[in-house]
């Protein structure tokens, strides 16, 4: 079952952010929240850059659907950019990026 995010992300807004929800991009977006690279774009819109420490712990909690992980690996090969460089960008290991590849044969 895939959770209901923009709820998720509408009662979070109600309750700590109300003002960001008169901006029409940000509801715009609410309304497009389908995979794990909408979600990281979204919480990097609403609470900005997490601070290094807050976003190292964070980064062991995410988890990306197939969809995302080709996207990413899409990515990769259309800007010719290294595990390392694409790591870098999307805060993701480059052993889970080596993994991916393996896995989806990218």
């Amino acid at each position: 079952m895939i959770p209901d995010y923009k709820q998720i992300y509408t009662d979070i807004l109600e309750e700590k952010f109300p003002e960001k929800l008169i901006d029409a991009a940000i509801r715009l977006k609410l309304e497009t929240l389908h995979s794990a690279i909408d979600i990281l774009k979204f919480n990097q819109l609403i609470f900005g850059e997490p601070e290094y420490m807050v976003g190292f712990n964070n980064q062991r909690l995410r988890s990306y659907d197939e969809d995302s992980i080709l996207k990413i690996l899409r990515y990769q090969k259309q800007n010719e950019l290294t595990n390392l460089q694409l790591g870098k960008q999307f805060k993701i290991s480059r052993n889970t990026i080596a993994k991916w590849k393996t896995i989806f044969k990218v």
